[in-house]
């Protein structure tokens, strides 16, 4: 077996993160890992504290690759679309991009959004998960209403997918007909909103 400080932090989390894909967050414990990197599970603590931290390096790495899956979602839209339908095109660029991430990582995408109120991730991987949805929100609605807009947003893809993962959607086919339906709303009520509020300034001025 290899000595504990032949066991890198980075092995430890990439260990978690396989654990998780393949059996959801109870497969993530301390001697599971530690088998998967080839220690015992006492050597661990030298690089973290218990399974709870455990669990917070997994939210962050998760994090920040949704973080990079959205950014990239949304690189190529915010570069060529055309500027009266940009804003709206990269929200539905990135709800779509979330939700194709989820679909595929499930087990990842509940731990990152279930029980936040356990605080489990780090604020810097929270913003890195959130920036693209942020920047996106202030090109649609202006920097003020961003975090709103973003919020408003996540709510309603989170709550879908929660639905769409769960098997809540029981009335047939048409599923991705109603979430690119959700999102069509979403932006042109961003974009409702932003235009009245660009009209208000403009008649106030």
């Amino acid at each position: 077996m290899p000595t504990p400080e032949r066991t890198s932090l980075a092995a430890i989390v990439d260990a978690g993160r396989a654990l998780l894909d393949e059996g959801g967050p109870d497969a993530l414990t301390m001697q599971a890992v530690a088998a998967r990197v080839g220690v015992r599970a006492p050597s661990l603590y030298k690089r973290v504290r218990n399974r709870e931290h455990l669990l917070g390096l997994v939210v962050d790495a998760v994090a920040v690759e949704l973080g990079d899956r959205l950014a990239q979602a949304d690189a190529p839209v915010a570069a060529s679309a055309d500027a009266s339908t940009r804003a709206a095109a990269r929200v539905g660029a990135l709800a779509r991009a979330l939700r194709a991430w989820a679909l595929a990582n499930p087990a990842a995408y509940g731990l990152l959004f279930a029980a936040p109120e356990r605080d489990l991730g780090s604020m810097g991987a929270l913003r890195a998960a959130s920036g693209s949805v942020l920047d996106v929100a202030a090109d649609l609605v202006g920097p003020d209403r961003a975090l709103p807009f973003a919020r408003t947003v996540t709510a309603w893809a989170t709550g879908f997918l929660a639905m769409e993962l769960g098997g809540g959607f029981r009335l047939g086919e048409g599923v991705d007909e109603a979430f690119d339906f959700g999102v069509e709303l979403l932006a042109g009520a961003g974009a409702g909103a932003a235009g009245a509020a660009a009209r208000t300034a403009g008649s106030a001025s």
